[in-house]
């Protein structure tokens, strides 16, 4: 039988990095491709006493269905958290939990875009959201991304030239997959343009707890006087990734329509998951937990650039990260940046080429992703000594 698909899904290509995957799955091959934390960042033992302890104290209610909208102290507990830590959140706010930062942008988009309506994103940008986006039929608009965030100049001339613009997505911290963090300047003028034509923002911030050094910046979302951004939080990378849990701080009519789609979607995130970290942030030292995380990826981080000064530059270059999982790795222009990803691979080295972050997979990029918070020291350094001989070789 042929079979014939949706037009929403019949130009979906699977995730360059799930297919990269596959050659990372080899135990030869180095991966600087993937996304994970670090193994020692997880908080095992805690996990561990925290599901004993519910199982014991807490068994129908750990296994039962729950409300759509997410366990009811966990979200007033975050409501509270981030109001006080970081001024995100207003009267007019309320906060769903998702089932990962991935389910926030498919409820987003789903609630607020038609097809053929414009999404404004960072180029680079996070290839999962990208996917989310295409797959409704929405029209990407990328922007580009300069060392201190989305080009302000370029953001409003796509403001004025597309019409129906629906949102702005961006990752304003250590960004996904640049690295970059967007200063406070723009993130002021991103506010002030997203007010002036009347678009909402959506604001991605997994890695703002994980900043190792300079000067922390305040959330867009602090500037929302006009209720018109959402804020997407997660534990994925400062608890764990496996338990999908996400929560999304945004305006009540917004919140409502995106909990009408959870319900069609998956009825409720993991209670269990939930149960689990509202305790660890309660009943534990949360922020201690915070910088020890910190502490462990500015080691690592420091540790991968140094290895990029020592084997790849100048014919790698790259712009120094304070804080996240990702650094951005550029090749002179006149070097085919895939043939160059296809080099390492064949050499057992795995990192994501650049246009698989592009709103068109078919644009130039000079650029490619690593990741170092997965690897061990061991395959850093080889993975980058390998890299730097290819450069060497173009």
């Amino acid at each position: 039988m042929e079979y014939t698909f949706s037009d929403r899904t019949n130009n979906l290509k699977p995730s360059a990095i799930r297919e990269i995957f596959k050659y990372a799955s080899d135990p030869s091959v180095v991966s600087l491709s993937a996304g994970n934390p670090s193994p020692d960042a997880f908080p095992i033992k805690e996990l561990e006493e925290i599901s004993a302890r519910l199982f014991k104290e807490k068994p129908i209610e750990l296994l039962q269905y729950s409300i759509t909208e997410g366990y009811a102290p966990l979200r007033s507990y975050l409501l509270k958290y981030m109001k006080e830590k970081y001024n995100i959140g207003t009267e007019n706010d309320d906060i769903l939990i998702t089932t990962g930062a991935q389910q926030i942008m498919d409820f987003a988009t789903k609630s607020l875009v038609n097809e053929g309506d414009v999404i404004i994103t960072e180029a680079p940008s996070f290839i999962g959201s990208l996917n989310t986006f295409r797959s409704y039929n929405a029209r990407l608009v990328g922007v580009e991304v300069e060392s201190d965030g989305m080009n302000m100049e370029k953001l409003e001339q796509a403001l004025q030239s597309n019409n129906n613009v629906r949102f702005i997505y961006t990752i304003p911290n250590f960004q996904n997959p640049s690295g970059v963090t967007m200063s406070l300047e723009k993130r002021k003028k991103l506010y002030e343009l997203a007010k002036k034509y009347s678009v909402l923002i959506v604001e991605d911030n997994p890695y703002g707890d994980l900043r190792y050094s300079g000067e922390f910046l305040p959330a867009i979302k602090t500037m929302d006087s006009e209720n018109i951004v959402l804020y997407a939080g997660s534990f994925s990378k400062v608890v764990s990734p496996g338990m999908r849990v996400a929560y999304v701080i945004a305006p009540q009519q917004i919140i409502q329509k995106m909990t009408v789609c959870k319900q069609g979607s998956d009825v409720h995130t993991n209670i269990w998951s939930q149960m689990v970290c509202y305790e660890f942030m309660t009943k534990y030292d949360f922020e201690k937990h915070l910088e020890n995380l910190r502490t462990i990826y500015r080691k690592k981080a420091q540790f991968c650039m140094d290895l990029l000064d020592k084997y790849c530059v100048p014919n790698i270059t790259y712009d120094k990260i304070d804080g996240g999982l990702f650094i951005w790795c550029k090749l002179p222009h006149n070097v085919d940046m895939l043939d160059f990803c296809k080099k390492a691979i064949e050499n057992k080295v795995c990192v994501v080429p650049g246009n698989a972050f592009l709103t068109d997979e078919n644009e130039i990029s000079h650029g490619f992703r690593i990741n170092f918070s997965t690897p061990t020291d061991e395959q850093l350094e080889k993975g980058i000594r390998i890299l730097g001989e290819l450069a060497k070789n173009i």
